[in-house]
């Protein structure tokens, strides 16, 4: 029995399931009729995601690409050989008087680079087979799609040919078994192979490098979304990401700071809610928590090495001055005048001084700040005005020096800022005083950026950003950090969904222009005209993020605009949901023991699951 008779017979009983109808140019299968097409040519030159076309087709499409390196000494004798005849061809047609021919002159060209990259190691050689199999209900819709993808293929300068009278072969080559008993096959360097793959968005154009991370898919098209917020084509490597509540933009967030990891950035997170802690927990991160009890503190007097900053305690008494200013409210001049003194009798006490060699001396804290000021209040030799603004001074420093708020300033720095992923937990700190703690923390992460002890990108993550700018002194670091971060290699990514107030906000508007990337969920009614101003949408846009399914955004870049979905692996959304039924259900099973229920998940956080 051949195999024609065994595949008509398939229907039997015997056999079972469905019988395939083989024709000299399509097949019968499945209730309908299909038919292949291998791809004989292609174009010299391509950019990035040149192919996204096929996958964005309307129509049912099966495309296989079948990748068979060549290994590296055949690889050398086979573009010798191809050398050799290619030469020989221009010599005889130069003999004979023959017009130059140029396909033949470029694919000489060709044939030389590819030896050179392959010999060099930059590059390999690969056998490629493209096959498309187009579906229809019937023959008569068969060869309406049949015109339309040979036009497609014709657009973008392929040559298709159908499988004639090797139908069988050609579907078998498309069915997920990596085989191809087709065997047209083209060889390709490894740059070919790459850029043929529509494997991402011809919408972003940028000099993707090692730190690209994959965002999602092109939810107009089956596409991958790759960026590179760190690519020498952008102005900085700033990012925000705006949405109203529930929208998904933690879970972005949270899915970019692990595949951020992946490629080797650093990363700092403050966090208001303690949402990243279990993530942090999870990768061997740091986690500080400022205010909780017995938990390693900030203490921001400590001074940098002399090396790192050779005005380290002029440095330090300003930023000390901001942070008592943002403690107890606005300073008069007599304040400053006062809390200047105290904090260079502070220092003195410690035996720090200007001097630099005096730096790596225990610094001083906050109650010791609070002593000198009471010591000046009482001091007979100090002047009137001067006791009077130390007397009031002393009182207002009192809760947190000895206070209820001492928990945060009662001894040195046990905590460190560094190491892959670091994240500043404030979920402990009463509301009294986080914008305070924001500022500690905001200051140690400056600090160690700018320290220069090692070259390498880092991302610094600030959640509910809107808390941080209702306060003028985090707003005005958050806005420092925005404009100075390129010259240190790092990225500063904003995430707020208070969208009003932030761009209703002087120093909010400079965050946000200063954000090379820009990334909108879906947006309030409300603040809707405020955000397509703000980020010039078309009305098309403006539609796309005020409907946009929970986890879909708008990526935008300047003048490139792209929707796209997160997709998040299972092992990944295990350490990013924040969904509380999700939660639930893992520490139920964590207590139960490890059983497996058939764990499943739509997207509701925001993402997918691959």
């Amino acid at each position: 029995m051949g195999l024609r008779e065994l595949w008509k017979r398939s229907d039997s009983p015997e056999l079972g399931g469905p019988a395939i109808h083989i024709g000299s140019r399509h097949l019968r299968v499945g209730g309908g009729v299909c038919q292949t097409l291998a791809v004989i040519g292609y174009p010299r030159e391509v950019s990035a995601g040149w192919a996204e076309p096929l996958l964005s087709y309307p129509g049912q499409l099966d495309i296989a690409f079948h990748l068979d390196p060549v290994p590296a000494p055949t690889a050398a004798v086979q573009l010798r050989r191809r050398r050799a005849r290619l030469e020989s061809a221009q010599r005889t047609d130069l003999v004979r008087g023959r017009v130059e021919d140029p396909h033949q002159t470029a694919a000489a060209l060709d044939a030389a680079e590819i030896a050179d990259r392959i010999a060099t190691g930059q590059g390999r050689l690969f056998r490629v087979g493209v096959y498309i199999t187009v579906h229809a209900p019937t023959l008569e819709l068969l060869d309406g799609h049949l015109q339309q993808v040979r036009a497609l293929c014709s657009s973008l300068l392929m040559d298709v040919t159908p499988t004639v009278f090797r139908t069988l072969q050609g579907w078998i080559s498309t069915l997920p078994l990596g085989t191809d008993p087709v065997g047209t096959v083209r060889s390709m360097d490894t740059d070919a192979v790459a850029g043929m793959l529509p494997f991402s968005s011809p919408e972003l154009v940028a000099d993707l490098s090692e730190t690209t991370v994959v965002y999602g898919t092109n939810t107009h098209s089956s596409g991958l979304v790759a960026w590179d917020r760190f690519c020498a084509g952008l102005d900085n490597h700033n990012s925000v990401i705006l949405a109203r509540s529930g929208a998904g933009k933690s879970y972005l967030a949270k899915l970019e700071v692990v595949r951020s990891l992946m490629v080797g950035v650093e990363v700092t997170v403050i966090d208001p809610e303690g949402e990243y802690t279990r993530l942090a927990e999870a990768v061997g991160g740091t986690v500080l928590r400022p205010g909780a009890a017995g938990q390693p503190g900030l203490n921001p007097f400590s001074l940098p090495a002399a090396a790192q900053d050779g005005q380290g305690f002029t440095h330090r008494a300003l930023f000390l001055h901001t942070l008592i200013g943002a403690m107890v409210g606005d300073l008069s001049t007599t304040d400053r005048t006062v809390l200047d003194r105290a904090i260079v009798t502070a220092y003195a006490q410690a035996g720090i001084t200007r001097d630099p060699a005096t730096w790596d001396r225990p610094a001083p804290v906050l109650a010791d700040l609070a002593a000198v000021v009471e010591e000046l209040a009482t001091a007979p030799d100090t002047e009137q005005d001067l006791a009077h603004a130390a007397q009031g001074l002393a009182g207002r420093l009192e809760p947190f020096a000895q206070g209820s708020h001492a928990d945060l300033f009662t001894g040195p720095s046990t905590s460190v800022v560094g190491g892959h992923l670091t994240v500043v937990s404030l979920r402990e700190l009463p509301d009294q005083v986080r914008p305070v703690g924001v500022l500690v923390a905001l200051d140690a992460i400056w600090r160690h950026v700018t320290a220069g002890t090692e070259a390498r990108p880092r991302i610094v993550v600030v959640d509910e950003a809107w808390l941080l700018l209702q306060d003028p002194a985090a707003a005005r670091y958050l806005a420092r950090l925005a404009k100075a971060g390129r010259k240190h290699w790092v990225g500063l990514t904003v995430i707020t969904q208070d969208v009003g107030d932030v761009l209703g906000s002087e120093l909010g508007k400079v965050v946000i222009a200063n954000a090379a990337t820009q990334v909108l969920l879906k947006q309030a009614p409300q603040t809707l005209d405020a955000v397509q101003a703000a980020f010039r949408l078309s009305e098309g846009e403006a539609h796309l993020v005020g409907t946009a399914p929970r986890g879909s955004a708008l990526l935008v870049a300047g003048h490139q605009r792209v929707g796209f979905h997160p997709v998040a692996s299972a092992e990944e959304h295990r350490l990013i949901t924040s969904d509380p039924a999700e939660l639930a259900a893992m520490r139920a099973q964590k207590h139960s023991g490890p059983q497996d229920h058939g764990h499943c998940t739509d997207g509701s956080e925001g993402g997918e699951v691959a």
